[in-house]
């Protein structure tokens, strides 16, 4: 499939990556919008809380949503996707991974790029429990890794499936590792591991016999933490292991529904690898755009509306 042009030319200040990635972070509101938390078991007896919001009339028709790196359902890049998705049609879930909605988990394990079990627990839940007949993955960042990995997989996917977005996608887990260690991301990092230390507060009171206060200590970057934490608690030999066997790159060529990426080529946290422009010119369900601009999750947008979540409801308009 034919690389897409891009038409996103934000303002001047949004042209640039960093700004762009900061306020959408943290300067941008979702007003004027309500969620309904459900919580749902998970096989190996945790749990996952999804927070719903509907369109104004009844739907056949599903947007699930995913964060990023310890994002959560309430994060304004997932509700402004929620409410963009709803206002045309939509109803939208918006999943939290395990110890992102608010309370710790059960388990000693958390959620990963590669954790497609669990987003597949979302999408048999609602295949059970519901009446859509079009489900419809947007996944951010980390997420999008996820989704995209989710539908690359050798599994059989519901019919109801009709398409995905990826959004700032780290399609080479390895390579976006590279540029976090670096000293243009070092604010971002920082904040990062912060958030994910903090967590394994929890872990070392609960299961001191799987992780202690002196491997928490030992954590200075993120690739430690994947190498303590993520690598330990998921069943990988470390972190290198973890990159190599989750990171969706490798299944880009098995994907078989309509699916776009959307990475801007100013996203300081993507090193080259990240952008699969083989893997979408030889896959013809595959659609890859790369606007010169949008940071990552950035992609300011008019009235509050970022350009990819038109770009993303425009697309699945297409297949759904």
């Amino acid at each position: 499939m034919p690389i897409l042009e891009s038409t996103y030319n934000p303002p001047f200040l949004f042209k640039n990556g960093h700004f762009s990635t900061i306020y959408n972070g943290l300067f941008r509101k979702i007003d004027d919008f309500e969620q309904k938390r459900e919580r749902i078991e998970l096989p190996d007896s945790d749990f996952l809380d999804l927070d719903w919001s509907y369109s104004n009339s009844k739907s056949d028709k599903v947007i699930i949503l995913l964060h990023g790196l310890e994002g959560h359902g309430q994060r304004p890049y997932i509700t402004g996707s929620a409410k963009a998705f709803n206002s045309v049609g939509y109803d939208a879930c918006a999943v939290n991974f395990r110890g992102c909605s608010g309370e710790t988990n059960r388990l000693f394990r958390a959620y990963h790029s590669g954790a497609t079990e669990d987003l597949d627990a979302v999408v048999q839940h609602i295949l059970i429990n519901k009446s859509y007949s079009s489900i419809c993955i947007k996944g951010v960042s980390l997420g999008g890794n996820m989704a995209m990995k989710y539908v690359g997989e050798n599994r059989e996917l519901p019919k109801e499936i009709k398409g995905v977005v990826g959004i700032s996608v780290p399609c080479d887990l390895h390579n976006s590792s590279d540029q976090l260690l670096k000293l243009k991301n070092r604010a971002y990092a920082i904040r990062f591991k912060r958030h994910l230390t903090d967590k394994l507060v929890y872990k070392v009171a609960r299961f001191p016999d799987d992780i202690t206060n002196k491997d928490v200590r030992a954590i200075k970057t993120l690739k430690d933490f994947d190498d303590i934490y993520t690598s330990r608690a998921h069943n990988f030999k470390n972190a290198l292991d973890y990159y190599d066997k989750s990171n969706c790159l490798q299944f880009l060529p098995n994907i078989k529904v309509p699916s776009l990426i959307i990475n801007a080529k100013n996203d300081s946290f993507l090193g080259p690898s990240c952008y699969p422009y083989k893997e979408a010119k030889e896959n013809p369900n595959l659609y890859l755009e790369t606007p010169k601009y949008g940071g990552h999750v950035g992609f300011y947008g008019k009235n509050n509306i970022t350009y990819t979540e038109k770009r993303a409801i425009k697309f699945l308009e297409k297949v759904v």
